[in-house]
């Protein structure tokens, strides 16, 4: 068995699912047993700001076997760093080498005024995990910008760019250098009509879009004021990867040739956001496994 302080293996395609994150725990165990077998090799679920985020992820280590179980993000302004070195160091050997912990600073407007200088919060925090043992390995950052995927590129396993574009995953591996990890989330909706699939995606894009680091990654990747403000058909093409598994799968190589080492794919159906169908995700999960692993 390998020790605990290893880097986590990621495989090339993973699962970012909020519905692994909240909702029945037998369904969620029973959907995590499922997604481990059917071999994505990360499933990654989000911090939020409530909720006992520590206890879904052993939830999740003790529903698989193979997966690594990664936290996109966990939000460092709502947990404490010495409760989560606790946990950490009371893990099982087993299921600390199947964790990343992909921390984030959040936004301003979800924080309020306790949000200032962001990148010295997150300089800080991980000073404070070093300091309790946690190695840099087992830490990956949500980092969109130059200034945060540099702290990223020294101080941890690498970034979790989250909502971005190919273009985006090959400005950070230039950010980050050949060897650390790099790991965007990539929305899919598996709808080949594009008014359908549009209407889909363009709720996110909007509301994303209100929040200032969405705002300014996009802004940085040559997206107008209006692309952002309506959610602009150009935006949601490059955000979301739509269509059949032929269509994904070539959206996914182009995060790999653009030098993404794992691409988590989260997928969102024609619901209005909020409203998805389990069992209809549970479907789409399966599709996509059968075209891409």
């Amino acid at each position: 068995m390998t020790g605990k302080h290893n880097a986590p293996q990621l495989g090339r395609i993973g699962i970012w699912a909020a519905e692994l994150r909240h909702g029945d725990s037998g369904e969620i165990a029973d959907a995590a047993a499922e997604l481990d077998e059917l071999g994505f090799g990360a499933l990654w679920i989000p911090g939020e700001a409530s909720g006992d985020l520590l206890g879904q992820i052993d939830h999740l280590l003790g529903a698989t076997r193979k997966a690594t179980i990664a936290t996109g993000i966990l939000n460092i302004w709502m947990h404490d760093a010495s409760d989560v070195a606790a946990w950490w160091r009371a893990l099982p050997a087993d299921h600390a080498e199947r964790f990343l912990l992909g921390l984030g600073v959040s936004h301003g407007a979800v924080i309020g005024v306790a949000y200032a200088k962001p990148l010295t919060a997150m300089r800080n925090y991980l000073a404070l995990l070093s300091a309790e043992g946690i190695p840099s390995e087992t830490m990956c950052l949500a980092a969109l910008g130059p200034k945060m995927l540099e702290l990223a590129r020294d101080q941890t396993a690498g970034a979790h760019p989250y909502l971005i574009t190919p273009e985006h995953t090959a400005l950070a591996r230039a950010s980050l250098g050949p060897e650390q990890l790099l790991t965007p989330e990539q929305f899919v909706v598996l709808e080949a009509d594009p008014v359908h699939a549009r209407d889909a995606a363009r709720p996110y894009v909007l509301g994303y879009g209100r929040l200032a680091n969405y705002a300014n990654s996009w802004r940085r990747l040559g997206f107008s004021e209006e692309d952002i403000a309506q959610a602009s058909d150009r935006l949601v093409d490059a955000l979301f990867a739509w269509g059949d598994t032929d269509r994904i799968a070539e959206r996914v190589n182009e995060h790999f040739a653009a030098g993404a080492d794992h691409v988590c794919l989260q997928v969102v159906g024609t619901a209005p956001p909020g409203s998805s169908d389990f069992n209809a995700l549970r479907a789409g999960w399966r599709k996509l496994a059968d075209a891409l692993l």
